[in-house]
């Protein structure tokens, strides 16, 4: 009797601490990627929870009904052979499950790569995001401004992240918008959102970057075009630009509150993209050359080489 209250007295305890806690931010989506994903957890957990309860229900089930009795000491129970459709049962079901959600799984992922349904015939806000310890840098090219550890976007326009590192690789991730994808060094990742509603919401580093990854976080504000409009027109009229000067020291390793300017850093160190997003791996353009030059030198003295071999 007393572990029956006790039971019920965690129970109500749990229930209690549960009806103080906000809902993740991951189920309350405010964008077609995030909505996406929301409803695959939801079929997730509503699947698991029916499986749970099936199993248990059966498990109490047989300990009732085959619990030890009174039987004598020279009773033998009666063999009994293995049940085909028993065994076809439990081994058919746990594959056609995990076969459904595999299909699920992977419709989902084509879906949240591409550009948000409903948003395909809209011109999409392109916005480099990069990484830095332990920072945010967010470079608007068509606007010409670029933010640091803040994000204005507008609602009802498809958003294309590119997203890089000059450290250790991270992870962009607005719960409420859409799923994660890494940002690194030497290359370019892109991700596609959209915010349906205006609004405040969360973004973060998810990723363990170092001691610096906890605070590595930045705020977004969803409003609508005219809003967003009259914002880059205020930032170009009141921030200062963006020297190269300035982002070098804007990369030291550290914390920064938002920061505002005009101007990206993209016109002096642009992102790496094209046929060096990979494979440079930090050498610059003068290394590249440098090689280049030395092997054709070397190939033209091989060849001189070869012909007066070829003379004697």
């Amino acid at each position: 009797m007393k572990i029956k209250w006790a039971l019920l007295a965690v129970l109500f305890m749990i229930a209690t601490v549960l009806t103080g806690c906000e809902p993740l931010l991951v189920l309350d989506p405010k964008g077609p990627q995030a909505e996406t994903q929301a409803k695959d957890i939801m079929l997730s957990i509503w699947l698991m929870s029916f499986i749970v309860i099936v199993v248990f229900s059966l498990l109490i089930y047989m300990l009732v009904k085959y619990r030890a009795s009174k039987q004598s000491e020279d009773y033998e129970p009666p063999h009994i052979e293995g049940n085909k459709w028993v065994e076809a049962i439990i081994v058919g079901i746990p594959v056609l499950i995990v076969a459904f959600l595999s299909v699920v799984s992977v419709q989902s992922n084509y879906k949240v790569e591409a550009t948000p349904e409903g948003y395909e015939d809209k011109e999409p806000l392109v916005v480099y995001a990069l990484s830095s310890n332990w920072k945010w840098h967010f470079s608007y090219p068509e606007e010409g401004i670029e933010t640091v550890n803040y994000l204005y976007i507008p609602t009802d326009r498809p958003l294309e992240f590119k997203l890089y590192s000059y450290g250790p690789i991270t992870s962009f991730w607005i719960p409420q918008l859409g799923g994660q994808k890494y940002a690194m060094a030497d290359m370019v990742t892109t991700l596609h959102l959209a915010a349906d509603v205006p609004g405040e919401f969360m973004g973060r580093n998810a990723n363990f970057s170092g001691k610096g990854f906890a605070e590595n976080t930045f705020n977004v504000t969803a409003m609508s075009q005219a809003e967003f409009d009259e914002w880059v027109k205020e930032v170009k009229e009141t921030a200062n630009p963006l020297t190269e000067e300035k982002f070098e020291e804007l990369l030291e390793p550290g914390h920064l509150g938002q920061l505002t300017f005009t101007g990206t850093h993209l016109e002096f160190a642009p992102a790496p993209e094209g046929e060096h997003s990979g494979h440079d791996h930090g050498s610059d353009s003068s290394n590249h050359d440098e090689i280049e030059s030395d092997e054709s030198h070397n190939e033209h003295e091989n060849h001189e080489e070869h012909e007066n071999s070829d003379h004697h």
